[in-house]
């Protein structure tokens, strides 16, 4: 049988291992079952031909797979090992021995059997404690205990709370960023504080993200309040680092986000850091950056999707058409070229942006 969970990351693993575990789930609820009768259990899903392989006798059964007869079965001892898809339950009282070798920091026999089987294979492997009365879901030798929508809920409203006054000064800091923009003043130190903002809200929301898939069908809420405060985040973050980035391209630009993605928040929040991420190594705090303009020029109305760009092949920069503009108000016949339809109503814009009108 083909093992599909080879070519998935750790990380994917991990993920689908919470998702079929998820409350509202019918392997969770067998779970529950399980723990609501004080037993234990051994589960495997997945990989079945190396699980087979690593243990022995048990009673052939290959019988569709529901929350009750995983229960019932459960009463056995041994290990009940399930298909990849979930549908069908192949052994039961199944003896596993994965090579005691293999390192583990379980202390509890079917603990410790859990994660070496992880381990040795690609399984999700799940064991039940009958004496502590918790579930711990094990991937690649590591054991994550699964909480209950009660626990989840409590690290949710924290997130949720952070998200929210991150945001609020994320949005503060960029109409600054902007206004800075138009008149020529953004500093290194400037944008080192917007680029830490970004990497808080955006783990905040990695960490979110990461509960809303152990939630299951009880998310759908919370699902939306992260959408709602990550909004348009990733387009404006990626035209911010192109802005300033001394490469300016996409691939660039989606390099550096992986870059800043991998950096610990506290080192994001360093000038110095920031500048060599961006392509520079001589820049102070108080060093000048001029952008390239694509977030500003984005961000007004009778700019469609696409034209930024075009306006800055045409220009230069935000700064150059600013200065454009500031030497002959009346003579912006240039800016068709571009395809903006208005360009007396971008230049408006772009002035009361920066609060002056020449």
């Amino acid at each position: 049988m083909q093992n599909i969970s080879t070519t998935k990351s750790v990380r994917d693993r991990i993920d689908e291992a919470f998702r079929m575990t998820a409350p509202g789930s019918p392997l969770r609820h067998a779970l529950d079952m399980i723990i609501a009768g004080h037993m234990g259990a051994l589960i495997c899903v997945g990989d079945e031909e190396k699980v087979m392989a690593s243990g022995n006798d048990g009673f052939p059964l290959n019988i569709s797979f529901t929350s009750n007869r995983l229960f019932e079965l459960s009463k056995m001892d041994g290990a009940i090992v399930i298909d990849q898809s979930l549908t069908q339950i192949l052994r039961a009282n199944y003896h596993l021995n994965p090579d005691p070798g293999l390192p583990t920091s379980e202390t509890g026999m079917r603990h410790r059997t859990a994660a070496r089987m992880s381990l040795l294979t690609d399984a999700v492997v799940i064991s039940v404690s009958e004496r502590r009365q918790v579930i711990n879901v094990f991937v690649d030798g590591r054991g994550y205990e699964l909480k209950t929508v009660a626990e989840l809920m409590g690290s949710v409203n924290q997130l949720i709370s952070a998200m929210q006054s991150t945001r609020e000064r994320l949005d503060h800091k960029l109409a600054r960023l902007t206004s800075l923009e138009l008149q020529n003043q953004v500093t290194l130190a400037d944008l080192t504080e917007v680029f830490y903002l970004f990497e808080v809200l955006t783990t905040a929301g990695d960490d979110l993200k990461y509960i809303i898939v152990q939630l299951g069908n009880e998310a759908r809420t919370v699902r939306m309040q992260r959408d709602e405060f990550l909004g348009d985040l990733d387009d404006e973050y990626s035209l911010m680092i192109r802005d300033y980035a001394a490469d300016s391209s996409e691939e660039n630009a989606a390099a550096i986000r992986r870059a800043l993605d991998d950096t610990a928040n506290s080192q994001v929040h360093k000038a110095s850091n920031i500048a060599h991420l961006l392509g520079y190594d001589d820049l102070r705090e108080d060093s000048v950056m001029t952008p390239l303009g694509l977030r500003t020029l984005s961000n007004v109305s009778v700019v469609r999707e696409g034209m930024a760009e075009q306006i800055v092949d045409e220009y230069g920069s935000l700064q150059d058409l600013i200065d454009l503009i500031d030497e002959n108000p009346d003579n912006l016949d240039n800016l068709e070229v571009t395809g903006v339809r208005n360009p007396s109503i971008l230049a408006d814009t772009l002035f009361r942006m920066r609060g002056s009108r020449s």
